[in-house]
């Protein structure tokens, strides 16, 4: 369990060097969780979480830099709670 949280730590560090890219576009990211298979789950939020483009910046955006990062994460996914 230290391992996750240690990864979980990693990521949140990640969301925080990419949120001032997305704030300087009106939005930002939020974090959900980190699954027990290592998928990232974020809620995109202002402009953002109706932009067009979101898919777009989720997957070649965030995801790409995720993963750079931090080979372990397998895919980033946006989660919407109503």
């Amino acid at each position: 369990m230290i391992a996750n949280v240690e990864l979980e730590s990693k990521v949140k560090n990640v969301l925080e060097q990419i949120r001032p890219y997305l704030q300087a576009d009106g939005g930002d990211v939020e974090y959900i969780n980190l699954t027990d298979d290592n998928i990232v789950n974020i809620r995109l939020l202002g402009m953002c979480g109706n932009c067009p483009h979101s898919q777009m910046t989720l997957k070649n955006g965030i995801e790409t830099a995720m993963i750079r990062a931090i080979p372990e994460i397998k895919a980033v996914e946006s989660v919407t709670t109503e």
